[in-house]
């Protein structure tokens, strides 16, 4: 099966920032190109941290509110420090957490998921930025059209991987949600090819309604 990677997903060339980029420029840099965030990079074009429009809203979050409604929030140190910044370096999340081309969309999502970011710096073996790839990147596969789901499935899944004949098992595929029907030999098989489906890029949900003929874990009964 073929899974699609960071790099055929990621955005590029990217608009970056320098360590030394002052906040104004920043600001200009997210409107004029559209984005809400940008990778800060070091003279070598390794990514040192992601500057985004949280990290400069903090500048007026610690302004006093000159209606009086609102009280000026508590900051941390770091906080404090990041709303005062008035360069790049100062102002951006670091460090970095970045993503290889080579990853799944499985690898990248899981990623962005435990260090609760929404966009990660694709880099090379030498750390230098490549491109970057953001939630909405990765939401493309789902963009897949039915017709080459359900050729997929049963041709790489259930023909070539698990040498499945189509009377065997029909597949049927609506907005990326899968549904199989027909009859395998085992019982065991049932969960391994529903799995297998689920790991095809675009699928939304996979639903079984297989049958078997030998139940291998009670060899004496069939069922379904």
């Amino acid at each position: 099966m073929h899974h699609r990677t960071v790099e055929e997903l990621m955005t590029r060339p990217v608009v970056q920032a320098r360590r030394d980029t002052p906040f104004k420029e920043l600001v200009r840099l997210l409107a004029d190109n559209d984005v809400t965030a940008v990778p800060v990079v070091d003279d070598l074009g390794r990514p040192m941290g992601v500057v985004s429009e949280a990290d400069l809203l903090r500048k007026s979050a610690d302004q006093a509110d000159p209606t009086g409604r609102t009280p000026v929030p508590h900051l941390e140190a770091w906080e404090r420090a990041k709303a005062e910044g008035s360069r790049a370096e100062e102002l951006m999340s670091a460090p970095a957490v970045c993503a290889r081309p080579e990853w799944s969309v499985v690898e990248a999502a899981r990623l962005m998921e435990t260090q609760h970011v929404k966009r990660l710096p694709v880099v090379d073996e030498a750390d230098r930025l490549l491109g970057i790839v953001s939630r909405g990147d990765l939401l493309r596969v789902f963009l897949r059209g039915d017709g080459a789901i359900r050729e997929e499935i049963t041709r790489e899944v259930l023909h070539r991987t698990l040498a499945l004949e189509p009377a065997d098992v029909a597949v049927e595929v609506r907005e990326g949600r899968v549904e199989l029907s027909g009859t395998v030999e085992y019982r065991s098989l049932i969960p391994v090819v529903e799995q297998l489906c689920r790991g095809v890029d675009g699928v939304v949900s996979v639903a079984g309604n297989l049958a078997w003929r030998r139940d291998d874990a009670r060899p004496s009964a069939a069922g379904s």
